[in-house]
């Protein structure tokens, strides 16, 4: 299967296209900024090809862009693609927000990684040290279908395994459900709510707690605080500890954040993202 892998020089490209190199597909890697075709021949050790020329023919065409170039990239590639090609998008805030060109008969499939879990199995210290995935440490991954023959899933899904690998689930959702997970949950919400934990750590050390102590302590209850609220050992918390969040909920939370996830919120947020 011939793939195009756009933007194959950034960050995200270099990520997915070594991945990409170990599978048996025929892999053309697109990049136009000198410094990524650098990436590409040194990190890779591959050939950068034509935009053009990697194109023409190719089953999947992914695009390794940041969300904010997602709109200008899609609408400068997708008129030109054959009909059935599939396009694989890394994120659905683009997709969401609707910058993706109008063709009814091209696919779009969205993939995610969760990423690798806090609490896993990992063996390996390449494993342990592996927190963003598509290295060493399983992770699951969010497929979805945004449009297209309902057999064109099981491809888009087959590139979703190989581009995220090694894979610990992979779940079908729809694309709203995604943008429920990310940015609502993952970002608007859990991103948010460590960026005050930071906070708390520095002030806390403000008022005097060694740095170390401070941090250690945080991370330490962190592991177990969460290992419990998941369900991930069985336990409860104390009577003391029960009641600091029953007195912390309405001292640190407004009574409507869960507007987060209402629709409106949600393509505002995706909009600023976008």
């Amino acid at each position: 299967m011939k793939i195009a892998l756009i933007g194959a020089g950034g960050k995200m490209g270099v990520r997915l296209g070594r991945n990409l190199a170990r599978s048996a597909h025929d892999i053309r890697y697109v990049e136009v900024s000198e410094a990524g075709q650098a990436r590409v021949r040194t990190e890779l050790g591959a050939d950068v090809t034509p935009q053009a020329e990697a194109l023409d023919g190719a089953r999947v065409v992914i695009l390794a862009v940041p969300d904010t170039a997602i709109g200008a990239v899609a609408g400068q590639i997708v008129p030109s693609l054959a009909s059935g090609t599939i396009i694989v998008i890394l994120d659905a805030a683009a997709p969401y927000a609707g910058h993706l060109p109008d063709r009814s008969d091209v696919t779009y499939f969205v993939t995610h990684p969760c990423h690798p879990p806090i609490f896993n199995d990992e063996s390996t210290p390449e494993g342990r040290a592996d927190h963003f995935g598509g290295i060493a440490a399983r992770q699951s991954i969010v497929n979805a279908l945004m449009q297209g023959p309902e057999s064109d899933f099981a491809t888009g899904e087959e590139v979703a395994r190989i581009i995220w690998a090694p894979i610990l689930r992979s779940h079908r959702l729809t694309m709203e459900q995604i943008a429920l997970l990310e940015p609502g949950l993952s970002e608007t919400l859990a991103a948010t709510l460590l960026a005050v934990m930071k906070q708390g750590m520095d002030e806390v050390v403000a008022r005097g707690v060694p740095p170390e102590a401070a941090r250690d302590f945080l991370l330490g209850h962190l592991n177990i605080l969460g290992a419990v609220t998941f369900g991930h050992v069985q336990g409860v918390f104390s009577d003391a500890c029960n009641k600091a969040i029953e007195n912390g909920l309405p001292r640190l939370m407004r009574d409507d954040w869960k507007g987060i996830f209402e629709p409106a919120e949600l393509a505002e947020s995706i909009r600023r993202i976008t």
